[in-house]
């Protein structure tokens, strides 16, 4: 097998590189620890053809490949790794499902804005009561005319203090078949944000709040029977999440290997330990292997839509590799690598939140499992037996 990029991907690599050091580079560090979403970074990108890669030309992308997207990932975060976000939101967070299966009235009048980066979209997905167990989901959507009143609350959901649209998971009835999206507005009557919550990366959040929320019929994504078209897209959403977990934790694995080499102790520097050595040789193998998996994800998602299983895997194992890589570089670098100063703690702050969005590693595991002895296995509890 050929695990070589094409000569177009190579270019396309090399100018996403250029770009990324000529534009984004010297503010990487100001950029991280700004919670707000950077619209001066992604309406810079949009300019470079960066956002939107696998979509249609039709309907304002690119016309590239996932593949081309997880390059741009990459690229960008070796530069600047809180940039890698925008490449996320433009290529593979909600916008893509939307793009999926949003209306032609829908696309024309929401995604030009957002793929021009003037706009941002948030996913209204997890509930108090809703996390893993997304099907859970308790926020109604009830029919009153040519609208729909929607009732209930969001909770973590990235992006939503500077969002202006919002996807939202709603219920149109009851059981599986009773999930589907809609689209709501910011400023919506009967939709109000919460005050302002921050994550360990410094990531700010907002709880969404809807209150008979009247929604126009037309803002409907996907009706009843939604459901697994919506997890098909997010499967999607996914391989930005694992994009991202591998591409910061080389980020910080290059830092380190470039403080082992100038950093000197007992008189020699730092590469010459060879505790160290087996620390980057572990962290080399981590990386490379987890990022076979995930262009391997990529490639045959570029045929259709994702696999559930290569996709599962793909995450498990970038997440587990770009975090336990930036630990260990916070760890080579000691004071240094503690410190805001660098981006390294950055990253490994970053990196461990990717084990829980999108998908908690755990239930990836169980995702795993399932293919491995091809059966289904219940997590909820199970009823009691029926006396006889």
């Amino acid at each position: 097998m050929n695990f070589d990029f094409t000569d177009e991907q190579k270019l396309f690599a090399d100018q996403v590189r250029r770009f990324a050091r000529e534009h984004l580079a010297k503010g990487a560090l100001k950029r991280a620890h700004d919670p707000g979403f950077p619209f001066d970074v992604a309406q810079l990108m949009a300019k470079q053809g960066l956002m939107g890669i696998s979509l249609p030309q039709s309907e304002g992308g690119q016309g590239g490949t996932l593949i081309d997207a997880v390059i741009a990932i990459e690229q960008i975060a070796a530069a600047c790794p809180r940039s890698a976000d925008v490449v996320q939101f433009g290529n593979f967070g909600p916008i893509r499902t939307f793009a999926e299966y949003g209306t032609p009235a829908q696309k024309a009048r929401w995604l030009g804005e957002l793929l021009s980066g003037r706009m941002v979209m948030s996913l209204g997905m997890s509930e108090p009561d809703a996390g893993s167990a997304v099907t859970d989901l308790k926020t109604s959507a009830r029919p009153d005319g040519s609208h729909f009143l929607i009732n209930g609350s969001k909770v973590y959901a990235t992006c939503s203090p500077d969002a202006q649209i919002f996807l939202v998971y709603v219920r149109f009835g009851p059981g599986l078949g009773g999930i589907g999206s809609v689209l709501i507005e910011r400023g919506t009557p009967g939709f109000s944000l919460g005050a302002l919550s921050t994550f360990m990366s410094d990531e700010e959040w907002c709880e969404l709040h809807f209150k008979d929320c009247r929604v126009p019929a037309e803002n409907v994504l996907l009706g009843p029977g939604g459901f697994k078209k919506q997890m098909a897209g997010f499967n999607v959403e996914r391989l930005g999440n694992t994009a991202r977990s591998l591409a910061l934790g080389r980020y910080a694995f290059n830092a380190a290997r470039d403080y082992a080499l100038t950093r000197e102790q007992f008189d020699r520097p730092l590469c010459e330990f060879q505790g160290l050595q087996w620390k980057f040789a572990d962290m080399a193998i981590k990386l490379d292997s987890a990022q076979l998996l995930l262009y391997r994800a990529a490639a045959n998602a570029d045929r259709g839509l994702p696999s559930a299983y290569e996709t599962a895997i793909a995450k498990t194992a970038c997440n587990l590799a770009g975090f336990e890589v930036a630990s260990e570089a916070v760890q080579i670098m000691g004071a240094l690598g503690y410190s805001r100063e660098t981006l390294v703690e950055y990253c490994m702050r970053r990196t461990r939140g990717w084990m829980i969005a999108g998908g908690s590693i755990e239930m990836l595991k169980n995702r795993i499992a399932e293919h491995v002895f091809d059966r289904r296995f219940e997590q909820r509890k199970r009823p009691p037996a029926a006396a006889e």
